[in-house]
């Protein structure tokens, strides 16, 4: 294979890709010679952050990837796990953190698209989304516009694409002031025989284009998104990529009907780095070579060069490997959407690539050494050096007035109601949600069985700060028990792994002891990862996020017959706490926001305890015997009560054996449920066999919360505390 006809770079142009000296000695000693533009662009893409996991792959190694129900772990477009009754589930969360804040609207909407293709390209109709999103101060710069631009982004996208969006998460620290993160989550089900890979086979086999045409939108959009910001940062802009929902619907339909075909072997769709990365991805993971001529490659305009074309991350394109001889079955098909189709190159042997553009070859490359064998760095890492003095033990204040200190914690962007975000996207679209946002986890019906699969987003950045690894046991933990809310066992984890510069050894040591964490819970709690993403460089100008390792999760509901409500459905049930208090205020929401103080240690995560606690949970759910089932988390035990009488503005009655401040302690393994007097001795019953503690603390009704607490009593009207929390957040928006 002949060599490109110019070689036209040097370092210092690669280093302005993001590709170090050494990783720049490193290309130049496997082609033998100086890489041509296209070449340099194509291993910049490659051997990013973003697509070669360089800085993390040795720590993703800890994660379990195998379980029971798992047919496809990591290295495919998504997951798949075994649902029952012949089907299977597919998802993955991915990142669109840096376009999202270099422009919300379009950087927040093509990251919905950019996950749902990861979905249906596997074979699978997408019948759920979830976001989780993290903005900075109110008053920061820009932040009520990003928060705007990116909300409006995920419902324009999600609702005209007709995908639901039934959950997610959404909270707000300093630390995104200059770096917000817009996690997206989505989920598809197809039959279990139907799974499609992203594998090229068959010498001979033509390569298919099918979807919107290149432009020169998104171009290095991977290398932007494994950079840190600066000032200059604004300029990026023309680097975001601009999606289309309508012409996503289409391909959509049009994949799933060519699958039906038969004579499709191999499909992906054009992500981050593009054709880039579809095209070596694709034939990395068959083990072959593909020859493609640029020249067939549908364009906007005229005039693109080759280096554009391989690097453009235009939105709704997908590559395709067909049966020879079978490619107008497929063709056929997609020009009967109405999307364009064109043969742009065939598999080859020998595992190289040859790009040609103008009659030119512009790069011939092997394959395996930009992806198999991409750059792995085991980066240095160490704990930040004043770790004792964050880890210290904080004073905790004793409220004056507890109802005051709740309707106050209520009113704070990170705990007020999130109606606003979530009625801005339409969750209710294709008839399968049962449990929709607002609650511990959502539920959608596996239509023509009894089964539910419930869906949940879970982090605590501010536990990750302080504590890397019991922040991610609880990131984890948190997870199985908002399922175990509704009944349901996980069947799988993926997750998105937010943090700031990898070369800073502080950032690294957190990114090594949060995924640690989070493989003992996976281990301990039996959850598998079976997909995800990294995202890393989420600093600006030297000032980092807090550690945000995003876990959405899902799991089986195997009988939706009675799904408890996560708030209290009728006056005179008797309201039990699962669980332990210790007291632990370290991180929590109560010295966070009402004494700025963000100090100590985490909550302990028992694990045990968390089994034995979800265990007990689906128990319940199984026999019919809990109303409302509602997870303990951030504000602790007061904010869990008040969230509880909101969903039908049922208040309760309750007396507990604590203090003042242990009202607001955030102790893990705790849950609130209430079920009907004639059932309360079954379920301490259940609770005592499954070594839970449990504690009956009152009963449903009136619309008034009352709790006896330890030298005290706080008293507040449901319906004002309501309106305190579900105004909020609108309110400090300015609408």
């Amino acid at each position: 294979m002949s060599a490109p006809a110019e070689a036209v770079v040097d370092a210092k142009r690669a280093a302005e890709m993001g590709l170090s000296g050494e990783e720049y000695e490193r290309l130049t000693g496997l082609l033998g010679r100086t890489p041509s533009l296209t070449e340099l662009g194509i291993t910049s893409a490659l051997w990013s952050e973003h697509c070669s996991y360089k800085s993390s792959k040795v720590h993703l190694k800890n994660f379990p990837t195998s379980g029971a129900h798992v047919l496809q772990g990591p290295g495919e477009n998504a997951g798949v796990v075994d649902v029952g009754h012949g089907w299977v589930a597919v998802f993955k969360m991915e990142s669109h953190n840096h376009p999202s804040f270099i422009e919300p609207y379009q950087g927040a909407a093509t990251g919905v698209g950019g996950i749902l293709r990861d979905v249906f390209t596997m074979g699978a109709r997408p019948i759920a989304l979830l976001d989780s999103l993290r903005f900075g101060e109110l008053d920061a710069p820009r932040m009520r516009s990003l928060i705007d631009g990116v909300v409006r982004g995920i419902g324009t996208y999600g609702n005209c694409v007709g995908i639901p969006t039934v959950g997610g998460e959404t909270g707000f620290h300093r630390s995104y002031n200059g770096n917000i993160l817009v996690n997206a989550f989505a989920l598809g089900i197809a039959r279990r025989e139907r799974i499609f890979k992203a594998r090229a086979a068959g010498v001979g086999n033509p390569i298919l284009y099918a979807g919107s045409r290149t432009g020169r939108d998104g171009i290095h959009g991977a290398t932007m998104a494994s950079d840190s910001f600066d000032a200059e940062s604004e300029k990026k802009r023309p680097t975001v990529q601009v999606g289309d929902p309508f012409t996503e619907k289409v391909l959509l339909e049009a994949c799933l009907e060519a699958m039906r075909t038969g004579a499709i072997v191999a499909i992906q769709d054009m992500g981050a780095a593009g054709l880039t990365s579809s095209t070596f991805e694709m034939a990395s993971r068959g083990g072959v070579g593909f020859r493609l001529d640029l020249d067939r490659v549908p364009l906007r305009e005229p005039g693109l060069s080759a280096y554009e074309i391989m690097l453009s991350e235009s939105q709704e394109r997908m590559v395709i490997v067909a049966q020879r001889g079978k490619q107008e079955a497929v063709t056929r098909v997609f020009q009967r959407w109405g999307l364009e189709v064109a043969t742009i190159g065939e598999v080859t042997a020998g595992g190289r690539a040859e790009i040609r553009r103008g009659g030119r070859i512009e790069a011939a490359m092997a394959i395996a050494p930009l992806t198999d064998q991409a750059p792995v760095y085991h980066r240095p890492a160490a704990p930040p050096a004043d770790l004792a003095r964050r880890q210290a033990p904080p004073e905790v204040p004793v409220p004056d007035d507890p109802g005051a200190a709740l309707a106050r914690l209520l009113a704070t962007p990170e705990l007020a109601s999130k109606e606003w975000v979530w009625r801005q996207y339409d969750h209710t679209v294709r008839t399968s949600t049962v449990v929709g946002p607002g609650g511990d986890a959502a539920v959608l019906l596996l239509k023509g069985t009894p089964t539910g699969l419930a869906l949940t987003s879970d982090v605590n950045p501010v536990y990750c700060g302080l504590d890397p690894r019991a922040g991610g046991r609880q990131a984890v933990a948190e997870a199985v028990r908002n399922l175990a809310c509704v009944g349901a066992e996980p069947v799988g984890l993926t997750d998105c792994l937010n943090f700031g510069n990898p070369e800073n050894p502080e950032i690294m040591w957190q990114l090594r002891e949060c995924v640690l964490g989070m493989a003992e819970a996976c281990r301990a709690l039996a959850v598998p990862v079976v997909s995800g993403n990294v995202s890393l460089y989420n600093e600006t100008e030297g000032r980092s996020i807090l550690p945000t390792p995003t876990v959405a999760m899902v799991g089986v509901v195997p009988d939706l017959g009675d799904t408890p409500e996560a708030h209290f459905v009728r006056a005179g049930d008797r309201v039990i706490l699962l669980g332990e208090d210790r007291d632990e205020h370290g991180g929590s929401a109560y010295l966070r926001w009402l004494h700025g103080i963000e100090q100590g240690r985490p909550p302990a995560v028992d694990l045990d305890a968390e089994g034995r606690l979800a265990r007990l949970l689906r128990a319940l759910t199984g026999q019919s015997l809990l109303h409302a089932a509602h997870d303990l988390s951030e504000g602790g035990l007061a904010v869990a009560l008040a969230e509880a009488t909101f969903g039908a503005r049922v208040g309760a009655r309750v007396a507990v054996p604590l203090g003042a401040a242990a009202l607001f302690s955030e102790s893990q393994a705790r849950a609130l449920i209430a079920c009907s007097p004639a059932h309360a001795d079954r379920v301490l019953e259940h609770a005592q066999r499954a070594g839970v503690p449990a504690r009956e603390i009152g009963e449903t009704g009136g619309d008034r919360l009352e709790i006896a607490f330890d030298g005290g009593r706080l008293e507040a009207e449901v319906a004002a505390l309501h309106r305190t929390w579900s105004r909020a957040l609108p309110e400090a928006l300015g609408l």
